[in-house]
């Protein structure tokens, strides 16, 4: 006699099941997704302990007619999809006919559903998968299932379950997941007689999340609404001073479908890049919309994990709206636009001097030239460097950085000789290189009146800008400033030769990235050849990483490029030049004269990427006019 067993039913069924339900949350969004599907408005969950003894779900939608009800709980029946072409466009949640089968094979089930061109309606009572009765009932147009008693012909399974609270902790998950992909849908659950959560429904988005997470991360938040080759990125990040010590505040919907994706994680951390404190993460509630024929949901039982046809264009939307929010949300910015027709007062104009010996600055202000008296005591007190002379030792391993003090010490950003030709395009002149627009000259240009105030503790530099009072942390802006500068100036072409050539094993994944990559990797100082099905040899490195463990940067490196990254330098480099940065900025403390703070402020402002030092600390902070008079109550 064969080995082989065909399976009765009840086994089948049981198995089945345990790949769909595995804990009442389970139950939950499987059913919840049918009303949503069924294009309900309102939708109710009750459950007792935790949903182990009782769930009750309710919805105003289409509902089902007799014929429907009777076919529903038979495994594979479904109303979303009918051929196998259909997978490839998958609309709805739902698509598999698995989850009603599933969850009456573990528990007891009963379903009323009438749909509005009906008198009565249909209810279904089922055991263990079997059915027990189909009678005609009076209902509301709609449908409400009630599940009791899980697991109760599997006890093996039951007993894995957790604590009621922890279970119904897990189901009030699941119903914030779902009603902030539906904000124009009503949620309210009730845990054991108590409203734990009930969202308005009425399609603001906003509305749901401070439903859910409440005031204080609403109040959080910046609105999202970006679009890049034909994918959509919308939905709220919050700003980054409201970052948490996890990512269980991070939540992605594709479609409006919750998922759980590495490209979607890594792109939004990518786009905050230092731009918040390390071991720090953002919330974010976004939706991406693509083409339902770029995506395969067809990938897990539980519908959480997604595939894309192309990863890149994904990562490249939600990094690029991430970019886009957070600048747009430039507190420096929020009011660029230049006052016209406004006498414009003189910068200095606070700082009346006492001494006869007077310098005299030029600074064009609305195409208009002011001067400005500068005080004899800040006339040459500069001790800011524009010259930062770098040179390499490979027996220290670190960079040695000297100083040179010239006149004129902020001035990293050199606007370039520019002229517009006939046709109206900016040219340099020097290189006959044409450029659409210089953005620094652009900022300055549109940037608002500022007045000097003056200094805090030698540390931070006190500005008033239109109605806002600005502080400015000088070490940190002056540090990401020389940061940036050095991004675009260490020449990772010096390379070092290995005497010693290193082989380093790589999985097939990583080959392929390494491949499919070979110039970015070279124009990061990288010379490298197969060696092998599974390997590499790498033959150079740059001069400034050699001492360091190239097997790690170079498979950091690899892995960058597998997540799609737009920036796969390796961390060490990055940490290299964060530490030169630091080392090069003025320091709290350092005597400043007016000039120079006053030009590390436009530095800054001209440049969108120095609101945070290296190591994501803000570089200003902001108060508003109203503000101030609220908090000392005179509104």
């Amino acid at each position: 006699m064969g080995k082989i067993n065909v399976l009765g039913k009840n086994v089948s069924e049981l198995i089945a099941a345990g790949e769909v339900i595995e804990r009442p949350a389970s139950i939950v969004k499987e059913l919840l997704e049918n009303s949503i599907d069924a294009n309900s408005s309102a939708i109710t969950v009750e459950i007792k302990r935790g949903g182990i003894s009782y769930i009750r779900i309710t919805d105003n939608g289409y509902g089902m007619i007799k014929d429907d009800v009777e076919v529903a709980f038979l495994r594979h029946a479904t109303s979303k999809i009918k051929e196998s072409d259909d997978l490839d466009h998958i609309s709805t949640l739902g698509f598999r006919g698995e989850a009603l089968a599933s969850i009456a094979a573990v528990s007891r089930v009963e379903m009323t559903s009438k749909t509005s061109d009906m008198q009565f309606g249909t209810k279904i009572s089922l055991e263990g998968g079997d059915i027990l009765d189909i009678d005609e009932v009076g209902c509301p147009t709609g449908t409400t299932i009630i599940v009791r008693d899980l697991f109760f012909n599997v006890p093996a399974r039951l007993k894995f379950l957790k604590r009621d609270a922890s279970e119904a902790n897990s189901i009030s998950g699941i119903i914030d997941k779902i009603a902030l992909s539906h904000p124009e849908i009503s949620f309210k659950l009730i845990s054991d007689n108590k409203i734990k959560t009930h969202t308005p429904g009425n399609g603001d988005l906003l509305s749901a999340i401070h439903a859910v997470f409440g005031k204080e991360v609403s109040s959080a938040l910046i609105p999202v609404q970006y679009e890049l080759n034909g994918i959509s990125v919308n939905g709220y990040i919050s700003n980054t001073s409201a970052t948490r010590t996890n990512r269980a505040m991070q939540h992605f919907f594709v479609n409006s479908r919750y998922v759980k994706s590495k490209t979607c994680m890594v792109a939004l951390e990518e786009g905050y890049k230092n731009s918040v404190m390390i071991g720090r993460y953002p919330f974010c509630v976004l939706d991406v919309t693509v083409p339902v024929n770029t995506v395969d949901v067809n990938v897990h039982p539980a519908k959480i994990e997604v595939r894309f046809v192309n990863e890149r264009v994904v990562f490249d939307a939600i990094y690029f709206a991430v970019k886009s929010t957070l600048s747009s949300d430039d507190i420096l910015k929020t009011s660029s636009e230049p006052k016209k027709n406004t006498q414009i007062r003189n910068l200095l104009s606070t700082f009346k001097s006492q001494e006869s010996e007077q310098t005299n600055i030029e600074t064009v202000w609305e195409d208009e030239p002011v001067k400005a008296d500068v005080p004899s005591p800040y006339k040459d007190n500069f001790v800011f460097s524009n010259s930062i002379k770098t040179s390499f030792s490979s027996n220290e391993a670190e960079y040695k950085v000297e100083k040179t003090v010239e006149h004129n010490e902020f001035n990293y950003i050199k606007p370039q000789n520019l002229i517009k030709n006939e046709e109206n395009i900016v040219v340099d002149i020097d290189t006959g290189e044409i450029i659409e627009e210089n953005p620094v000259k652009k900022s300055l240009q549109n940037m608002p009146f500022v007045r000097v105030i003056g200094e805090l503790f030698k540390t931070y530099v006190l500005f008033e800008m239109e109605d806002n009072f600005l502080l400015l942390d000088k070490h940190a802006a002056h540090e990401r400033i020389i940061f940036e500068k050095l991004k675009t100036s260490v020449l990772v072409d010096d390379r070092q030769i290995l005497l010693k050539p290193i082989i380093i094993a790589v999985s097939t994944e990583e080959m392929q990235a390494l491949n499919d990559n070979v110039e970015m990797i070279e124009k990061l100082g990288f010379l490298f050849d197969e060696f092998g099905n599974n390997s590499v040899i790498v033959r150079e490195v740059p001069l400034v990483l050699s001492s360091y463990n190239i097997s790690n940067i170079f498979l950091d490196i690899a892995n960058k490029l597998i997540e799609n990254r737009r920036n796969v330098t390796s961390d060490i480099f990055e940490h290299l030049l964060h530490s030169i940065a630091c080392r090069s900025a003025v320091k709290a403390n350092d005597t400043n004269s007016i000039e120079d703070l006053t030009e590390l402020l436009k530095q800054v402002y001209a440049d969108d990427e120095i609101r945070h030092c290296p190591h994501g600390r803000p570089v200003v902070v902001a108060m508003s006019k109203s503000e101030i008079e609220k908090n000392l109550g005179r509104i």
